[in-house]
């Protein structure tokens, strides 16, 4: 426990029995560091969820893992964080409503006020698995997934959307096909993969077909044409993007199309799952994550739609990519062998690094993208995870990786998830949510960033995206019968 939230549970305790300290309330251990009594400690982590008035959608599903998940906890402070995180994308950014007879869900990001197709899939995916036992959470995820589907009908390059046409809308002034629907327009093949990875899920978990009618389908032939046009064999493709802006990675060089690729299979994405410019344009991770969706979309076009040529498609792009990454993605690192690099150009260049936001390297598995024990795979995780890497960083509170979005020495909670999402070892796992723990800056909740030597210096006070993903961490740690490993963290 920190000196902030000791100081808390000894006021509470004091007040608990009148002003008046007993001596049973105090024990003093060897190491003489004072132990707060169960009473005081609980009093200490009040719940800084919504009023219930004030939540924007309640499962009955989530609740009741909640309540169980906090029984099986004995440290009180994870229990508090876990209450606080799981929750928090429905109770503070879910719109639920019904448009045409369908569900249809608009999920803000948290503090901005728009739905990126990325975070809004990542934000709702926990959510699933409980999906059946819950029949409002059920049709409130299927309309997130109608939702996402209706955006990439409406432009399938941007990132984010507006619920609705919006005048006056905060990034208008690029200079690329801006619509009043749309919040932001910067490519990014993640944001056509999030919405594949969810919808895919929640068919094989559900059995519900209902979403994949003609906006589906629709969708999945944007998607095809997207990519294929990203590929650049036949010219440049249609997108271009610049903005007037001092950070040089909210902008494209070279009139707006970003460094020259040589078409080699591979697909471009002008931006980072972190809103960042690419370097050099061919994104190995979110290209990995191309070739599982694509093969997930296939899957579905096949079983459901019976639309067998559309289902090739999607196999032989797949294909192409895989073998594409298969040749141009590794690089024979001098000290730790031939890892996965994080940018190149099919000329040859390598852009060696990696950032937190997912997809990432180290996020590979977790996305299904690729196997653990991968052997280059842990040479990349080894990579990734040192100060070879230019954005680890390790100070005084904690250690991880961030990325230029927010700069030096800001490590992003995301990657110590992510690390423990990946790990095979139990105390990799304690240290890495120990860390998490330690690191939230006594709000219960998770932040964009934080820096290395100082918690309480974080960006995002609301950001539903990382308040979810610990939640979905601890509750897989405590289904995979974990809860030793998380209750014996001091």
């Amino acid at each position: 426990m920190n000196k902030k939230s000791l100081r808390l549970c000894t006021v509470a305790a004091m007040l608990l029995i009148g002003g008046q300290v007993s001596a049973s309330i105090f024990t003093l251990p060897k190491d003489n560091t004072t132990v707060v009594n169960h009473a005081a400690e609980k009093a200490a982590y009040k719940s800084n969820r919504p009023l219930k008035k004030d939540r924007l959608f309640t499962s009955k599903a989530v609740e009741e893992e909640i309540v169980r998940v906090k029984k099986l906890l004995t440290n009180q402070k994870l229990g508090w964080m876990f209450e606080n995180c799981f929750p928090n994308t429905l109770e503070t950014t879910v719109h639920y409503r019904t448009i045409d007879g369908k569900p249809d869900t608009f999920v803000y990001t948290g503090d901005i006020h728009a739905m990126w197709l990325r975070d809004s899939g990542a934000q709702v995916w926990p959510y699933v698995q409980l999906a059946n036992r819950d029949p409002e959470l059920k049709k409130m995820l299927a309309g997130v997934i109608n939702r996402q589907f209706k955006c990439i009908i409406i432009d399938p390059y941007a990132n984010a959307f507006n619920d609705g046409p919006v005048k006056d809308g905060h990034w208008m002034s690029d200079m690329t096909k801006m619509i009043p629907e749309l919040h932001e327009r910067k490519w990014e093949i993640d944001s056509l993969c999030y919405p594949i990875r969810l919808a895919y899920h929640y068919w094989k978990t559900t059995g519900d077909t209902s979403i994949f009618g003609e906006e589906w389908l629709k969708a999945i032939e944007l998607v095809l044409q997207t990519f294929k046009e990203q590929q650049r064999k036949e010219g440049v493709g249609p997108y271009k993007f610049q903005r007037k802006t001092e950070r040089a990675l909210d902008t494209l060089n070279n009139d707006g199309l970003g460094a020259p690729v040589k078409p080699v299979g591979l697909i471009v994405s002008c931006f980072r799952p972190s809103d960042d410019a690419t370097t050099l344009q061919f994104l190995v991770p979110s290209n990995f994550f191309a070739v599982t969706s694509l093969r997930k979309a296939a899957e579905i076009l096949t079983a459901v739609n019976k639309k067998a040529n559309l289902a090739q498609e999607c196999t032989n792009l797949a294909q192409e990519v895989e073998t594409a990454l298969k040749k141009y993605a590794t690089y024979n690192h001098p000290k730790h062998g031939t890892i996965y690099t994080f940018e190149v150009d099919g000329f040859g260049n390598h852009f060696l690094m990696d950032d937190a936001n997912v997809p990432s390297l180290l996020a590979m598995p977790y996305l299904g993208d690729m196997d653990v024990n991968d052997p280059i795979y842990q040479n990349t995780r080894k990579y990734v995870w040192s100060e070879d890497n230019p954005y680890f960083f390790k100070g005084k509170a904690g250690e991880g990786i961030g990325g230029p979005h927010i700069g030096y020495n800001m490590v992003w909670p995301m990657s110590i998830m992510m690390k423990a999402f990946t790990s095979q070892c139990d105390d990799e796992i304690k240290a890495c949510v120990k860390m998490l723990m330690d690191t939230d800056a006594d709000t219960g909740f998770m932040h964009e960033s934080f820096h290395k030597d100082d918690p309480k210096n974080f960006t995002r006070a609301w950001f539903a995206w990382q308040n979810t993903l610990f939640g979905e961490l601890i509750l897989k740690l405590v289904n995979e019968g974990k809860v030793d490993l998380l209750n014996s963290i001091q």
